[in-house]
């Protein structure tokens, strides 16, 4: 909505103030600036306020509004005075202005930096999150416009508005004063305000989800009059799976007297049906879509499954048809799975919910499963079923123009009937949310990904997706640290889910192997080792073992104190007459089986080899409880924690946060009780359940360091000169900044360097051999002569450096060789540098990725870690746990702690410089690049001889902005 000449004179309609948010109910609304089109708009809404909200808001009674009023309330300068809106439907619910006043409290212009604000929320609406999320919204406006704090008053009846300001977690002074509470707000955000607003978020979009995940009711749109097609198939799967709640076929081409349609009401509009529809099924075609939609939104749905293809996935035309689809839908309160979905499945008891195109629902389990791709889906749910497998929930989300992955890691991080949540991704429409729901939800789960399309410019068609410039290798990086568990295919995905939802954690990397094939055995052996694993060594039952003997050999491995975990080989057995018999495979299950819900808590994992039965009875589970989970330090509390107890969302308990739980099920001074007979996942090959193994040992172990997080240690605050390096930036970028920013000198990159206690090593410019002999003689033999061309720098493998030139004729030498070799001083640029001690070359450096945000690089320098990739990479900011984890994670960090007989180098210095970059770069957003190198690491202490900067206008930050919806 643009804003007539009079509405602005001076000021554009800030159009990127425009935001659709989740309220506390799942439902949805839109935030934008009110301009002087919405005068019959106010006055509608105001007319529908209640009086003694009306009373609130003005202290008196205020019946109606006047002209005069009605034109201040929708005249704005969009920085002075700024109005916001909430709409749904097109019609206000709720408005919020703010004034901005001076010391006295009239109003006044910059640089006065408070302002006075006010809400107004319609009664049919409170209760519902509008005003805080109004609050965060307004907020960001005004500290965009220079505006520091808020100041309020509020009658002491006003209880809602009160605990609004009270809970937002704002720096807030209060005093009464004339009968009213005289409150200030410091709107510079704080730890507990980001906390709060996270918290809001994550309860607003868990309920979205479960507004879809769990209807009461179900409409599908589109249902055909003939056997066949997608609404009709939906239909058919919604019956068989035993939906628990009213269903209901929509056609408007159902006859006028067709009262049912396979036993179900037929209707030939939503609006016909007379009755609340929660979850609305569009399978109509694309250019009907839109009709559909307004029926659903102006008869209440919540949500809609767009089955319907045409949009995104066919050029640009479609696109365009997708995002008009999430505007309109948005516009009623209503969010889409889709389009081009396959749909949602809850095998939850209370809902049996089928609305895919699934035709077999899945055994219910503790998996939950989103994919974005409806083939994919099918696979993994084929895949799945034949293991045994059961599902909690599963969605294939299609172009995921709305509802994403996100949403549903919001919603399985409280789902009590969900363990693990796998994800099969092919882009990633917000990473560095991703990232932070992902760390949140492994800190209680496990959260297993396959990402597709890894590769640049392969993104699906369909999926509109900020664009990153990282390789697949730093996105995997990142992912561990968040603790997702990432791998490569779906059957890998598959493997790890079922064990991660069977068994318990390990507690460290010590496997037992017991068996009826030595050969089995040592491929078991093997596999182990090159996973970073620690086998024993196989333990042969040799062929002639029966059930009981491997149940008696599981059970002594299980109890062994120095086992963390057990791979059970089996193969056919040879009979008395000395053939090879299948054997009852069931039998054999039982046995193992016994032996692991009566042992300690460890996971267990078979291999087998053609044994006919065994791997259904195992995965034929007698409960589907949650399975005990073994962590040696409690789940770490959701980054979201500091919230206040109002707002704050409560971390779920996780199965292993019960240290001392077996598998029986008893916890201390509990009465033993009747052992748990669990699913054993099996497998049949040694490599898939020994890699499905490791990742669970590398789960387990980034848990055990989570629970206690890491921390920016406090001496870095006495060397770090914040303001200083801020003010310089503001200098070195200018009034008017080049959008593509500016790199830095080696002078002002020092300089800034300087202020977080960055010391570059000083070079010398060399343009002729009397220049380099003056250099030489300041900074004192021996020095280092080296070239600084683009295409030379780094480059000591072409001859671009002499090192140890320790007296003015070598040098005179060395700058004869260089330009003899290389070319004219002139394209050289050379320069004389003091030499350094000796030690270990490196590379730190410090991006922004305008998808993953900040990201900490480091690697050895030369060749052969850039050709073989063997860079580490964190997210910034780093923290002192972060920084040790990145130098010991490259496959070259043994030539860092004393390799093959040399001195260990000071990785504690190498640490404090990693720190201090992560800090720069979280500092300063305008620092888009920092790169050390090389970084010469000694002994004692570091030295860096290289630096560049790059500076330029600090891209968004949607991450640390008031909640709102992705646009796509």
């Amino acid at each position: 909505m643009q804003p007539t000449p009079e509405q602005s004179p001076h000021h554009a309609y800030p159009d990127h103030w425009e935001a659709d948010v989740v309220l506390r109910d799942g439902g949805t609304a839109r935030i934008r600036p009110i301009t002087t089109d919405d005068a019959e708009r106010l006055v509608s809404f105001y007319e529908q306020v209640s009086d003694e909200s009306k009373y609130y808001r003005f202290f008196a009674p205020y019946p109606r509004l006047s002209a005069k009023d009605v034109h201040r309330f929708t005249h704005h300068d969009y920085v002075d005075r700024v109005g916001l809106a909430v709409t749904i439907g097109g019609e206000f619910i709720a408005t919020v202005r703010y004034d901005r006043i001076d010391a006295t409290g009239r109003p006044a212009s910059a640089p006065a930096d408070e302002a006075e604000v006010a809400f107004l929320v319609q009664d049919a609406h409170q209760g519902r999150g509008v005003a805080s999320a109004l609050l965060e919204h307004i907020a960001a406006v005004a500290r965009e416009r220079g505006i520091r704090r808020f100041a309020a008053e509020v009658l002491p009846a006003n209880n809602k508005m009160i605990k609004v300001f009270r809970d937002a977690g704002y720096t807030q002074q209060r005093s009464f004063e004339d009968g009213a509470v005289h409150l200030t707000l410091d709107l510079e955000p704080t730890a507990e305000s980001l906390a709060v607003q996270r918290a809001r978020e994550q309860r607003a979009e868990a309920r979205s989800v479960q507004r879809l995940i769990a209807p009461g009711s179900v409409a599908v749109v589109g249902t055909g009059r003939n056997p066949g097609g997608v609404g009709r198939t939906v239909l058919r799967n919604l019956l068989a799976a035993g939906f628990t709640g009213r269903t209901y076929a929509v056609n408007s081409a159902f006859a006028a007297d067709q009262a049912t349609i396979d036993g179900v009401p037929a209707h030939r509009s939503i609006g016909e049906i007379g009755e609340p529809v929660d979850l609305a099924v569009v399978a109509v075609p694309a250019d009907r879509v839109p009709e559909a939609v307004t029926d659903c939104g102006e008869h209440g749905v919540q949500g809609l499954v767009v089955l319907s293809a045409g949009y995104a996935e066919w050029g640009a035309e479609g696109r365009e048809r997708q995002r008009e689809l999430v505007r309109q839908a948005r516009s009623y309160g209503m969010r889409i799975i889709g389009p081009n979905a396959f749909g949602l499945i809850n095998n939850s008891d209370a809902v049996r919910l089928n609305a895919s195109l699934a035709p077999e629902s899945p055994a219910p389990g503790r998996i939950g499963l989103f994919t974005q791709s409806g083939a994919i889906g099918i696979a993994l749910l084929s895949g799945l079923y034949r293991r045994g497998a059961g599902l909690s929930t599963f969605i294939s989300a299609g172009n995921r123009a709305d509802i994403s992955g996100n949403d549903f890691l919001q919603y399985w991080y409280e789902d009590p009937d969900t363990d693990v949540a796998l994800l099969y991704l092919e882009s990633l429409g917000n990473p560095r949310k991703f990232t932070r729901l992902a760390r949140r939800t492994a800190a209680v789960k496990p959260v297993v990904v396959v990402k597709g399309a890894r590769h640049s410019g392969s993104t699906p068609p369909g999926h509109a997706v900020p664009v990153s410039r990282i390789p697949d290798a730093t996105v995997s990086a990142l992912m561990r640290q968040a603790g997702v568990i990432r791998v490569d295919t779906v059957t890998e995905m598959v493997d790890a889910g079922l064990l991660l939802a069977d068994q318990p954690l390990p507690e460290g990397p010590r496997v037992a192997i017991v068996g009826n094939s030595e050969s089995l055995g040592l491929l078991t052996y093997d596999a182990c080792l090159a996973e970073g694993l620690r086998p024993r060594p196989p333990r042969d039952l040799t062929t002639a073992a029966t059930p009981q003997d491997f149940r008696d050999a599981l059970a002594e491995a299980l109890a062994d104190r120095n086992c963390d975990a057990v791979v059970v080989t089996a193969i056919p057995w040879v009979g008395e007459n000395g053939e090879a018999e299948s054997g009852d495979g069931e039998v054999l299950a039982a046995a193992l089986r016994t032996a692991a819900a009566t042992g300690p808590a460890k996971p267990v994992a078979v291999v087998h080899v053609e044994i006919g039965g065994l791997a259904e009875a195992l995965a034929a589970a007698t409960s589907t409880a949650a399975v005990p989970r073994v962590v040696r330090a409690s789940a770490p509390a959701a980054p979201d924690a500091s919230a206040a107890p109002a707002d704050r969302a409560a971390p779920p308990t996780a199965p292993g946060d019960q240290l001392t739980q077996q598998r029986s099920g008893t916890g201390p001074g509990d009465t033993p009780a009747v052992p748990t007979l669990g699913r054993i996942p099996a497998y049949p090959a040694a490599e898939r359940a020994v890699r499905a193994l490791a990742e669970a040992v590398k789960y387990a172990q980034w848990r055990r360091q989570a629970a206690v997080p890491g921390k920016v240690p406090e001496f870095l605050d006495d060397t770090i000169d914040e303001a200083g390096a801020a003010a310089r930036i503001d200098a070195l970028l200018g009034p008017d900044p080049d959008p593509r920013g500016r790199p830095l000198s080696h002078d002002e990159a020092c300089e800034l360097l300087g202020g977080y206690g960055i010391t570059v090593r000083p070079t010398l410019p060399a343009p002729d051999p009397d220049a380099a002999v003056a250099a030489a003689a300041r900074l004192g033999y021996p020095v280092a002569l080296k070239t600084t061309a683009p295409h030379l720098r780094h480059r000591a493998d072409l001859g671009g450096v002499r090192l140890d030139v320790a007296n003015e004729t070598a040098l005179r030498r060395a700058y004869g060789e260089l330009t003899d070799l290389l070319g004219k001083p002139t394209e050289l640029q050379p320069v004389v540098q003091s030499m350094a001690p000796r030690g270990v070359d490196t590379v730190v450096r410090a991006t922004i990725d305008p998808a993953a945000g900040a990201v900490l690089s480091f690697g050895l320098a030369g060749a052969p870690s850039e050709l073989l990739g063997d860079t580490a990479h964190r997210l910034v900011p780093a923290t002192d746990r972060d920084a040790a984890e990145l130098i010991r994670s490259i496959r070259a960090a043994p030539v860092l702690f004393g390799w093959r007989g040399s001195a260990p180098v000071d990785t504690a210095a190498l640490e404090e410089l990693l720190l201090r970059v992560s800090r720069l770069v979280d500092d300063h957003p305008e620092v888009v690049s920092v790169a050390l190198e090389p970084v010469v690491v000694a002994t004692q202490g570091l030295t860096v001889l290289g630096a560049s900067v790059r500076l330029a206008p600090p891209p968004a930050r949607t991450d640390l902005g008031p909640r709102r919806l992705p646009n796509y």
